[in-house]
């Protein structure tokens, strides 16, 4: 059990000596971190504008030991939900995975989930849910579903 809670503090530490600190909320740059559930695995995410992103990861699946490499074209809005410090948005949007088995596979992915971006420090917390088709080599529906933290560049 120890094996699995040291390479998430491993990233996290190394990733942290590499980020400039910033002190505004999280919708600009590039953000790299983890993320926990189904899949878990390393997540990258680089802003276009001030309301969407691209959102990359690359993730083993606990439960039916694959390899994820997903990426998806991800709005947010934070209008919807007011908080004090920070911003609260909700985002969801559409992508792409290949499947990794086995065989190779190829699916479609609907991620949904909340993001929270704080105001004085480079990073964010977020879950997500993610309907996902596999649309080769044969048709399966799954929902992958996931919490993770990223650490924010310049």
């Amino acid at each position: 059990m120890k094996t699995s809670r040291t390479i998430p503090i491993i990233i996290i530490t190394i990733v942290a000596f590499f980020v400039t600190p910033r002190l505004e909320a999280q919708d600009s740059g590039t953000g790299l971190g983890i993320i926990i559930g189904n899949p878990t695995g390393v997540s990258l995410k680089t802003w276009l504008s001030g309301n969407s992103a691209l959102d990359f990861a690359a993730a083993w699946s606990l439960n039916d030991e694959r390899l994820l490499i997903q990426g998806s074209y991800i709005l947010h809005d934070v209008s919807i939900f007011k908080v004090s410090k920070g911003k609260l948005a909700l985002y969801y949007g559409i992508g792409g995975a290949i499947v990794l088995t086995d065989d190779v596979g190829v699916a479609a992915r609907v991620p949904v989930g909340l993001d929270y971006m704080f105001a004085t420090a480079p990073f964010d917390i977020f879950v997500e849910l993610a309907p996902s088709l596999l649309l080769v080599p044969r048709t399966d529906f799954r929902i992958g579903a996931a919490v993770g933290v990223r650490f924010w560049f310049d």
